[in-house]
């Protein structure tokens, strides 16, 4: 087995676990996810494995196939037991990330179509962050650390290293990574503005 193919192997594993604790979270009434983010990060990923796998990315490119696949099985749980409160900023969120796509047909380069892909994917955190805001408890902060991770290994996993085989990614460990640590940051302001009233 070569070392692309384990960190391959390794990056689909934290993605796996990564899901599963979601999935749990949702069982266990924790977790209320927003069908809007994971719809965009369904289409995204979607994109995002089709332009690493044109480009070569060969391992590298599992977790983000295996992730698309399971987005979209959010988007059918989220419509059952997740985020009720759909705001007019959600559903522009929605359509700004969803009128990008066009966008991504036009540039026909995989550069630009990942570039564009990590823009809209950045976008689809946005009704997530807006219901996590004042019900941080209603995301799984360990789920998208799995995730960060799970990208971690999946740089580690490319096969042939360009701009458009790392840069989504790289671009996922820092997304992760952010809405992990917000969440927690603000699961703690939320906590001391509880004990200090």
């Amino acid at each position: 087995m070569t070392t692309a193919a384990l960190f391959g192997l390794l990056s689909v594993a934290a993605m796996i676990v990564s899901r599963l604790t979601y999935f749990r979270s949702i069982w266990q009434g924790k977790t209320q996810p927003h069908a809007f983010s994971w719809f965009i990060w369904g289409v995204i990923s979607s994109i995002g494995f089709a332009a690493q796998f044109a480009e070569g990315a060969g391992a590298g490119s599992w977790a983000r196939g295996f992730g698309a696949l399971t987005c979209f099985v959010l988007v059918g749980i989220s419509l059952f037991r997740g985020e009720k409160n759909i705001t007019r900023g959600d559903w522009i969120t929605l359509i700004v990330a969803l009128s990008a796509i066009p966008l991504w047909i036009l540039t026909k380069t995989p550069l630009w179509s990942v570039i564009l892909v990590c823009v809209i994917d950045t976008a689809g955190y946005l009704p997530t962050i807006r219901k996590s805001w004042s019900k941080p408890q209603s995301e799984s902060a360990l789920s998208y650390s799995l995730g960060s991770l799970g990208a971690l290994l999946t740089l580690l996993a490319i096969e042939n290293y360009t701009m458009a085989t790392w840069l989504y990614p790289a671009v996922l460990v820092a997304s992760n990574g952010a809405m992990a640590l917000f969440l927690l940051r603000r699961r703690l302001r939320l906590a001391t503005a509880v004990q200090t009233a």
